[in-house]
């Protein structure tokens, strides 16, 4: 929820939202960190342990869209190659001082192959959506998962209980007794 009165986030902030996601209730935890250069290396520790990445600039601000391919390249280094992202543009209620095109935003998103959204979160345009694709995506993702590691472990125990069948060879002939490994 937006508030008017915020305090900028310093290190990392944290939130809890319950989302209801294909009939299940999703817990996301948020950790806000802030995307602040002097951060940089608390906020890398935090990757390791995500599921998902929400991406966000500020249309509003070049260096904050520019600042996208810095946070990519952390990513990259500290999360999980499987981890699930996506892309957001936020504060479309300030329309009207917009420097970064929502073509330009969806462009980046596709070079990363990102679920991509504009937003405001004052308006809480699109806010609800965003938090919905990245816990549909991981819990699909998990889901996945999880039917592939039950799938393998099936065959593993099927291979298991098959019956090994061992034959005898016929006895080696006087003439090959001399090669082979075996005497």
């Amino acid at each position: 929820m937006f508030t008017s009165s915020f305090i900028t986030t310093i290190g990392i902030d944290f939130k809890i939202k319950k989302l209801d996601v294909e009939g299940k209730l999703v817990k996301l935890q948020i950790w806000d960190t802030a995307g602040q250069e002097r951060f940089r290396t608390i906020t890398s520790a935090y990757y390791r342990g995500a599921q998902g990445i929400i991406l966000v600039y500020d249309i509003t601000d070049e260096a904050s869209f520019n600042n996208v391919r810095n946070w990519m390249r952390n990513i990259e280094q500290h999360a999980s190659d499987n981890v699930n992202k996506i892309l957001v543009g936020n504060k479309l209620d300030l329309a009207e001082k917009r420097v970064v095109a929502e073509s330009r935003g969806r462009a980046l998103a596709d070079e990363y192959g990102f679920r991509f959204f504009e937003t405001s979160a004052k308006d809480n345009v699109c806010v609800e959506e965003a938090f919905l694709s990245v816990a549909k995506d991981v819990l699909h993702r998990m889901q996945g998962e999880q039917a592939n590691a039950q799938l393998l472990q099936q065959q593993q125990m099927s291979a298991a209980s098959q019956p090994v069948r061992l034959t005898a060879a016929a006895p080696a002939s006087s003439s090959s007794r001399g090669s082979g490994c075996c005497r």
